[in-house]
């Protein structure tokens, strides 16, 4: 009778949702980190500095990996395919969660169904940067001058949105802005200062010395307020334009990653984002805006977002087959 009544407590162990146990255990090892950028990526960078401090609140070491590759969803792939137990995280660009699914529906990977947020942990500021040998300040006079200069305006931008607001540009002003690839930052920068490219659209961390300089000059930038960083350039509001779609990076999980270690994430990650000293050393002076949204709202944020892509892959030209 005894030895039955042990089989079936045995059994009934087996039988039992591990979740509860897990969170009310964990961490006992190593974390990884997944970034989907190179090593000194911004959310590399970000990453390595949040995972010295989240390591030791948590009671245990956080192991960066990069996973780099196909605008983000290498490392989207591989977070999602991690056992979902708490000991993955990762950090994703918006490109992986929101746009890859929809202009690259062949991939058959759906975030939303793979991945869960901790929070939204930070938006990129983007500023719209001219070379300052075509001597133009305003939106305005750029306009005039490329017209006066047609077929010699090129432009680089990393960001679907730029690309779909570039195209707005040249159906509203009958301007013909040609984008030209580039191969990273260091490219960008040195086809800037040659005047070979006109414009940029890139994080103002990357471009912020150079205007202070005035070897390049800011026309506008994303944000509902001014940077701290170039306090001179005006928001694409004050400018007169409505540009939608700002770059984001977000902490994920798996799915299935028991929530209170979901909470608890969140939880550290938000005070130690939240310090000023991790603000300056590796938010500020980036151009980087801390969110820090809950999970519960990155969740609905996500899929505000996920409506904002569509609407501007449609207008960037680029995706035709897109509906």
């Amino acid at each position: 009778m005894k030895a039955a009544f042990a089989g079936v407590a045995l059994i009934a162990s087996f039988l039992l949702p591990p979740a509860t146990a897990s969170a009310d255990n964990w961490p006992t090892k190593t974390i990884r980190a997944i970034t989907s950028q190179g090593s000194g990526g911004l959310s590399d960078i970000f990453m390595r500095g949040l995972a010295e401090q989240l390591g030791p609140a948590l009671g245990q070491t956080i192991v960066v990996e990069n996973r780099v590759g196909a605008a983000g969803t290498i490392g989207a792939r591989a977070c999602a395919d991690a056992t979902p137990d708490g000991y993955t995280i990762c950090i994703l660009p918006d490109t992986a969660l929101v746009y890859n699914p929809i202009i690259l529906p062949q991939q058959q990977f759906d975030p939303k169904a793979r991945l869960t947020p901790i929070t939204r942990l930070y938006d990129l500021l983007q500023v719209f940067a001219v070379t300052a040998e075509i001597k133009v300040n305003s939106f305005d006079e750029l306009i005039k001058y490329t017209k006066a200069n047609p077929k010699k305006v090129n432009y680089m931008a990393p960001s679907l949105a730029k690309v779909a607001f570039m195209n707005e540009l040249n159906q509203k002003h009958g301007t013909d802005f040609v984008r030209v690839p580039f191969k990273g930052g260091g490219d960008a920068v040195n086809s800037m200062l040659t005047n070979t490219t006109q414009i940029a659209i890139f994080g103002i961390g990357n471009l912020a010395t150079l205007i202070e300089s005035g070897k390049i000059v800011g026309l506008g930038m994303d944000g509902d307020k001014r940077s701290a960083l170039a306090p001179k350039i005006p928001t694409f509001k004050e400018a007169g334009y409505n540009v939608e779609g700002i770059t984001f990076f977000s902490l994920m999980v798996p799915t299935g990653t028991p929530k209170p270690i979901v909470d608890r994430i969140y939880a550290e990650t938000k005070k130690i984002v939240s310090s000023p000293d991790f603000d300056r050393k590796f938010l500020h002076q980036r151009g980087l805006v801390p969110v820090l949204s809950t999970p519960e709202q990155t969740v609905k944020d996500w899929d505000r977002e996920t409506g904002v892509a569509r609407r501007i892959v449609k207008q960037s030209g680029l995706y035709p087959d897109v509906k």
